[in-house]
């Protein structure tokens, strides 16, 4: 992939979609071998918490038929695990539904969770009855467009080749009004970033649950935005990288604003939770309830099973940094897991 952005000028948005579309459909980026590790391949508590708050709130709202559908499954480790969770609770979906575009990851999948049927778009999904909806960690690996003060005003970042290597440079169009309002007096060399494709899915996602019924949850790292900030990186072999250098073969991402995911699920007619941290959330839900019974069972592992809920939940981990908001139907009964009513 050495030629992204080798002829012309292209947007980083553009860079990280291209850079990105060939990292996944080239590996299985997932585990110690791999560049990273997700909750769900930390630990099986991670995938059972959400298969009980699906059960729970399923529930609370009738018992009414559903699909179960995950956008980005990974290796299909969390739907494993949550649709086993689900099924003491005689909780089935009656289909289960993949947004998947790798085809190294679809097999994967395949190989955990056989029945799955895969589509390329949210949009392919079926437009009748009720979804569940989980996308944990998918939008931080989505485009975003990034705005960089500078003497003459906002311009769009793009990226270019300069010599031997690509750098992030600003464009020559004015892109003032594409910045948010509240953010436009940022000083010289501020950085903002905007996630047209993360809100339009999100929009999309919420206009099928407005119409069909059902929930969303979103779990991913990142913050309430709007703020100033790049927070573009890369991760390869478990280690920070130049997300400029070898694209397409580092993985690259951003922090995701949930305060815009929110803003895109309630202009399509959903309601939106409160923001928790994954702590709380899964905390709230019984996570130590489930570590007490599982190191019961296995006294051996006791440490070990303590230490994979440490990682989930911990301040220091990904508690404090990695956020959860569901998105519900109207009418549907409040999710559980989130402090107050809806925002």
């Amino acid at each position: 992939m050495g030629n992204i952005a080798a002829a012309r000028e292209t947007t980083v948005a553009d860079y990280i979609a291209a850079a990105n579309s060939h990292y996944y459909a080239t590996r299985d980026p997932l585990g110690a071998a791999g560049d990273f590790t997700t909750a769900p391949e930390i630990s099986q508590m991670f995938g059972e918490m959400i298969g009980v708050w699906i059960a729970d709130l399923l529930a609370r709202a009738g018992s009414p038929a559903f699909r179960y559908v995950e956008l980005g499954p990974g290796r299909g480790t969390l739907a494993a695990d949550a649709l086993r969770a689900m099924a003491r609770f005689k909780c089935v979906p009656q289909n289960i539904h993949f947004v998947e575009t790798s085809p190294t990851l679809r097999a994967a999948q395949l190989a955990r969770v056989p029945a799955a049927i895969h589509h390329d778009d949210i949009d392919d999904l079926p437009d009748n009855g009720a979804s569940i909806i989980v996308a944990n960690e998918f939008f931080d690996a989505l485009p975003v467009h990034q705005y960089v003060r500078t003497s003459d005003g906002w311009r769009e970042r793009m990226v270019e080749r300069q010599r031997a290597r690509l750098v992030p440079v600003p464009g020559e169009a004015p892109a003032d009004d594409l910045v948010p309002a509240a953010l436009r007096s940022a000083a010289e060399g501020s950085i903002v970033e905007t996630a047209s494709v993360s809100a339009a899915i999100m929009q999309r996602g919420a206009f099928r649950l407005a119409r069909q019924g059902g929930a969303m949850l979103v779990i991913d790292y990142g913050y309430s935005g709007p703020a100033v900030g790049d927070t573009l990186q890369a991760v390869k072999a478990h280690r920070f990288a130049d997300p400029f250098a070898d694209p397409g073969e580092v993985d690259l991402t951003t922090h995701v604003d949930f305060t815009a995911l929110a803003d895109a699920a309630r202009s399509a007619g959903a309601a939106v939770s409160r923001v928790a941290t994954q702590g709380d959330w899964l905390q709230r839900l019984g996570i130590d309830a489930r570590l007490q019974s599982l190191a019961t069972s296995a006294p051996d592992r006791a440490e070990e099973l303590k230490g994979q809920r440490d990682r989930l939940v911990a301040a220091d981990a990904m508690g404090e940094l990695f956020k959860v908001m569901a998105i519900t139907a109207p009418g549907w009964p409040a999710p559980a897991g989130f402090s107050g009513d809806s925002a």
